[in-house]
């Protein structure tokens, strides 16, 4: 009989775990990117037909830390490849997110908080050499894009070069329904502190980093860290190293010091993936006006967000006036999108919905010449200024 019940407690066992790991996930993302119903967004046949037309790309989506299948449509979440391409997304950047504190806050973390991605990792059931080395976590995101790469070559392709990056746009001007996948990361702590894995990150794909997420590493402060320091030596070291292989430097997050100390000692068009527009939206997520200016002068752009902490109304309207706000500031030629979909934000329009954003320009008085920039115009310049050959 004790033998019975041992053999009965280890099934319910096995399908509570079963039942865990393939649910579990599901529910998390779910209470993490937040959706707001809503009824059609109301698009005019000049906005639809516009919008057909542009070349559009986003600078920041973290879809990749989520367990599920981007080539599928999904109920959840914000992005995948069939809604990209509803959406008339050209070229979208994926960024991995490979440590975030508990109690993650604007003001101030620590870095030796509890790591939420640690969990996640493990319920998620990735590589367990993943579930203690954050270079291995950024590996393992790259691997699941080259899977899908290599399992739907005619719906994405990885954008490593210049070339790449003009490949994608000519196939979709020939009538092609492709993606282009830019693999990015958010913070230079996935690094581990070693220069040489960057060379793994760069051999994996990534073209895009950022320096610091939500607290300070080895490279130096984040903006909402405990000291607001600026680059370390091995911060200065990344970033010289970057520079030498052509990837794309992302100031978002970064202290106002490190930032600025990144635009002294570079000469390249920066980014700052995701923000709002400080005199637009008062809070300390976005940098003040001076830094913007600072930033768009090195030739680079600034991403917009979707969601309301940075945008003050999460709305395509709302949106839409931040992006004005944007222009007003630092000039059309340097203002880009930068959704930060699935990244535990609540927006009120997700990637298949992006005619509703080019509506709301054209209802914002933008000429179609400075949503073109806007929508993806301004981001593929920047990337073919920086990308490798």
């Amino acid at each position: 009989m004790l033998k019975w019940i041992g053999r009965l407690i280890a099934v319910m066992l096995v399908i509570a775990a079963v039942v865990f790991f393939s649910i579990g996930p599901g529910i998390v993302e779910k209470g993490q990117n937040g959706y707001v119903a809503h009824a059609p967004y109301p698009i005019s046949p000049e906005a639809q037909a516009l919008h057909d037309r542009l070349v559009i790309g986003d600078l920041h989506a973290d879809s990749l830390l989520w367990n599920r299948n981007l080539l599928e449509r999904s109920d959840r979440g914000h992005v995948d490849f069939p809604r990209l391409r509803e959406g008339n997304v050209a070229v979208q950047v994926f960024t991995a997110v490979t440590k975030s504190p508990a109690g993650q806050n604007y003001e101030e973390n620590s870095a030796e908080a509890r790591d939420n991605i640690t969990l996640l990792s493990i319920v998620e059931l990735w590589p367990v050499k993943s579930w203690s080395d954050l270079t291995e976590r950024g590996l393992y995101m790259a691997k699941r894009m080259q899977r899908y790469e290599d399992k739907a070559p005619d719906q994405v392709r990885i954008i490593r070069t210049k070339a790449d990056l003009d490949a994608v746009l000519a196939a979709r001007a020939a009538g092609q329904p492709l993606t282009g996948a830019l693999l990015g990361s958010e913070g230079g702590h996935i690094l581990e502190g070693d220069l040489a894995n960057l060379d793994r990150l760069y051999a994996a794909g990534y073209r895009l980093m950022g320096l610091t997420h939500f607290f300070d590493n080895a490279l130096g402060g984040s903006l909402h860290g405990e000291d607001n320091s600026g680059l370390t030596d091995f911060g200065r070291a990344v970033v010289e190293a970057m520079v030498d292989k052509h990837m794309v430097i992302d100031l978002a997050h970064a202290s106002p010091r490190m930032a600025r100390e990144v635009i002294a000692m570079t000469d390249q068009p920066l980014i700052l993936s995701h923000t709002g527009i400080h005199s637009h939206c008062e809070v300390k997520r976005n940098f003040e006006d001076d830094l913007m200016r600072e930033i768009a002068a090195t030739g680079g752009v600034i991403g917009i967000g979707y969601w309301e902490d940075v945008t003050c109304d999460a709305s395509p309207a709302g949106v839409a006036k931040t992006i004005k706000a944007a222009i007003d500031l630092v000039g059309a030629d340097h203002v880009a999108l930068g959704s930060d979909y699935d990244g535990s934000v609540t927006v009120e329009f997700d990637t298949s919905e992006l005619a509703a954003l080019t509506q709301a320009l054209m209802d914002e008085g933008l000429s179609e010449t400075e949503i073109a920039g806007v929508m993806g115009g301004n981001m593929v310049r920047v990337l073919g200024e920086v990308l490798p050959q």
